[in-house]
């Protein structure tokens, strides 16, 4: 004879419990399930990366394959290029130059751009107008980039000087070649270092502030592009700190040409957009 046991119902409580992980196990397979969709979703359509890791989220600018590159100015472009040109090691100094370069040539390495720094520690649009033909025409670029006039205004330079000097070198860059492509970035400060007295903050920033409007007028009579620098780092000093981004009120610091590079990919690429 089976012996036949008591059964005893289940309390409440013991029920709830049940329930709870019958729906707890069911929730994770179904986020499970959703998780991986998402992932092959996302590895379907993730485009090409040659650097095997997420990159910058910008737009990328259009070249004819192997356009030459050619980057004018002072102190804030030099940033130490090697003047020996074999010596790839330094060819293009550590400024904003070298980002771009470096930026560009992982993200479209079949253009095959080519890059030059022609910037001259403590030189003026004066004396870019005196090495001009050597630095500039001689060496036939595609986009010709200038940021100049930090000098100009230790040098005491009128803004109808300035401009003369300017429209000199890019009338005789469009004569040389009139398809080439013209970037003009502005001259800029920040009220840190020598520049955190008032009166020298104001004296600095008036003057570059005529310069400014100079860069401004010629980016609109020769239909170039125009990266708006100071407006950039103002804004990039309320955010945080002058000193974060310029050590001096006048050089930037590697986050500082960090953020000339990426407005001028923006700005560039915004007028000749990748396809």
């Amino acid at each position: 004879m089976v012996a036949l046991g008591f059964y005893q119902a289940p309390s409440q409580f013991t029920i709830r419990r049940m329930n709870d992980r019958r729906n707890f196990l069911k929730s994770c397979a179904v986020a499970a399930g959703a998780a991986g969709i998402s992932n092959q979703s996302a590895q379907a359509e993730a485009p090409i990366n040659p650097s095997g890791v997420s990159g910058y989220h910008y737009l990328k600018p259009s070249f004819k394959k192997g356009s030459r590159l050619l980057f004018q100015g002072d102190s804030i472009t030099d940033m130490k290029w090697g003047r020996n040109q074999k010596d790839r090691n330094h060819y293009l100094g550590h400024s904003y130059v070298y980002l771009i370069a470096a930026r560009l040539g992982v993200e479209i390495p079949g253009d095959q751009l080519d890059f030059y720094n022609r910037g001259m520690s403590g030189h003026s649009v004066a004396n870019l107008r005196g090495r001009w033909q050597k630095d500039a025409l001689e060496m036939k670029p595609d986009l010709l980039s200038i940021l100049i006039g930090t000098n100009d205004v230790n040098q005491g330079a009128t803004p109808e000087a300035f401009e003369s000097d300017y429209r000199y070198i890019l009338d005789a860059s469009l004569k040389e070649n009139p398809e080439l492509r013209l970037v003009l970035l502005d001259p800029f400060v920040l009220r840190v270092g020598r520049l955190a007295d008032e009166k020298a903050w104001a004296e600095r920033r008036a003057a570059t502030d005529s310069l400014r409007a100079v860069v401004a007028r010629l980016a609109k009579d020769y239909e170039t592009v125009h990266v708006k620098t100071q407006d950039v780092f103002d804004a990039a000093a309320q955010a945080v700190t002058p000193e974060h981004w310029i050590w001096d009120g006048i050089h930037p610091l590697p986050q500082g040409h960090e953020l000339i590079a990426r407005n001028w990919l923006q700005e560039v690429s915004s007028r000749w957009p990748h396809q």
